[in-house]
Parts: structure tokens; C-alpha cells; sequence
């Protein structure tokens, strides 16, 4: 079962005056183990953060799921609250899951974790929701996913036309 972890990231970026600064930024990554999360990390930022970067803290995180919308880069953290009823002993117990959800504002982060968890079967309720400093989510890809992805500057060999002699 794959886990997620949050991976703050330091590192030192140029600003428009020329000025060196330190960066820390976080990112969240679908992994199956601390050793997993930290290569993706190094696999996935390598490209993107020109220099020397380092990972200055890997936690495993309480996060249950992650709703992707389109057009929007904030992340939002919601608490989601609900009972469950023990079958044996009849007793009720109160469940807390911690779900991310990509929305411009608060109010359209509730509207969306509502809009999927809506097919829920027990009734719940969201007590908080709040702006994540999270900047990307890096879910899991197999080696099969991998392979298949093409970078920018190729094209598929389906796509490639075969020479006329």
C-alpha cells in the first residue's frame, strides 16, 4: 500500500536583483517506502531546480487521498470527521482522515472535497480546512508508466513514419 510523504526542500535560487537566496519548499510524493520517496524526489526535481538542491526533512504523512483538479496549484488540507460503529461491541468511534484537494479558495476546497466524497457512505463532517504549503504532488507512476512517457523533444515511434524506399 503506497504512502505519503512530504518532502521540504532547500536549496538556493537567484532573484530578479541577482541576490542568492535560500529556498525551502515542500512537495508530496505516492511511494512505498522512505527509500522510494527520496529517489523520486531527487528523479522528479532534478530537471526542474537548476544547482544543488538537498532534502532537509522526509515525513510520512496522515494524508488518505488526494483530489487533482485542473487550472489550479493550491493545495488545500482538509479534515474529515466521521463515526463508525463497532459491529462486536456497538460502540461508536470517532475516524479523522486527511485528504488535499487542488482549489483557488477555501470555499471552493470545501465544494470539491464534499463533490468527492459525496458517494461516502456514513455521514461526515469537514471541521477544518487549510491552505497546504504544498507546491506538488508527485503520485506514483510504475516502471511500465515510465517507460511509456515520451520527453518533449521525441515523438513516439507510433507517430514516427516509416521511410520510403
Amino acid at each position: 500500500m503506497n504512502s505519503w510523504f512530504l518532502a521540504k526542500i532547500k536549496y538556493k535560487k537567484e532573484d530578479e536583483k541577482g541576490v542568492l537566496k535560500n529556498i525551502t519548499e515542500q512537495y508530496l510524493i505516492d511511494a512505498l517506502s522512505f527509500t522510494e520517496a527520496e529517489a523520486r524526489v531527487y528523479e522528479e526535481l532534478s530537471s526542474v531546480i537548476r544547482g544543488e538542491f538537498v532534502i532537509s526533512n522526509l515525513t510520512k504523512t496522515r494524508i488518505t487521498d488526494v483530489f487533482e483538479y485542473e487550472g489550479t496549484d493550491i493545495w488545500h488540507k482538509c479534515k474529515v470527521s466521521y463515526v463508525l460503529v463497532d459491529e462486536d461491541s456497538g460502540k461508536e468511534r470517532k475516524v479523522n482522515n486527511y485528504m488535499l484537494v487542488a482549489a483557488d479558495n477555501l470555499m471552493q476546497a470545501y465544494d470539491r472535497i464534499n463533490e468527492s466524497l459525496d458517494n461516502m457512505l456514513v455521514p461526515f463532517r469537514i471541521p477544518e480546512i487549510s491552505e497546504s504549503p504544498i507546491l506538488e504532488v508527485f503520485r506514483f507512476k510504475s516502471q511500465e508508466q515510465r517507460e511509456q512517457e515520451v520527453p518533449s523533444n521525441l515523438k513516439p515511434l507510433s507517430e514516427v513514419g516509416k521511410k520510403e524506399s
